[in-house]
């Protein structure tokens, strides 16, 4: 019998507060983000503050998507994505299957040379926790303008009507974690999918006059578990335990 309860949060999607960095980009933005995709989960952002720009880019081109306090704008897995930080700019970032972009489900659009294994990517993506804090955004800031450029040589070629470079980068993306999948299924399993079986057993329970989940009700909260964490596009607060 499928179980009524689910405890995890709404949804089972992972949520973190961003402030993007402020750091002057390659090509000479105010600021900005490292570009990447997601190869299995939806990525919705909720502008809390300041003003800025999605750029995006797909089989369909690229795409840039105005961001201000109010603005909520989301996209689906495979769109390389790259946040703009015209001034101030905080979102909270709503991710799918209990936040798993930030636990191994984002590809950086790095050179291919550093594409070619899941050790040499790693090795690329690396931000030595235990360093200073001046090193870790030396770091972060070499990492975000090197996946920049590539990101730009993409968006070239996309325009110039060449699609095989963008191609090939999914390609790569999905070969570094196919390894991964098993992890990522039960994960899965155990998030969004236990939590629509959930809402349909208590469909089933309440067409059947049964309201006894009903008696089950509890609340939960909790509060940023780390924060002012590097991440790809600026530092987070974040909240694994959702």
């Amino acid at each position: 019998m499928v179980s009524t309860a689910y405890d995890g949060f709404p949804g089972a999607v992972g949520v973190s507060r961003l402030t993007v960095y402020d750091w002057p980009t390659v090509e000479g933005l105010p600021g900005g983000g490292t570009p990447h995709l997601h190869l299995t989960c939806s990525e919705g952002y909720v502008v809390t503050a300041g003003r800025g720009t999605v750029q995006t880019l797909t089989a369909s081109g690229f795409r840039e998507t105005p961001l201000e306090a109010g603005t909520v704008a989301w996209f689906t897995p495979g769109t390389i994505h790259r946040l703009v930080n015209d001034g101030g700019l905080e979102i909270t970032v709503v991710m799918q299957n209990s936040g798993l972009p930030e636990a191994g489900d984002a590809v950086l659009t790095l050179p291919r040379d550093r594409l070619t294994d899941p050790d040499t990517y790693a090795d690329a993506v690396r931000i030595p926790s235990d360093a200073p804090e001046d090193e870790q955004a030396r770091v972060a800031r070499a990492r975000r303008d090197l996946a920049t450029r590539r990101f730009l040589e993409l968006r070239e070629a996309t325009e110039n009507g060449d699609p095989e470079p963008l191609a090939a980068f999914r390609r790569a993306a999905a070969d570094l974690v196919r390894p991964r999948l098993d992890d990522w299924e039960r994960r899965w399993a155990d998030g969004a999918h236990a939590a629509a079986e959930a809402t349909r057993a208590q469909l089933a329970a309440l067409r059947g006059e049964d309201d006894g989940h009903l008696a089950d009700a509890k609340v939960s909260a909790t509060g940023p578990t780390a924060t002012g964490r590097f991440g790809m596009c600026g530092r987070l607060a974040v909240y694994p335990g959702i």
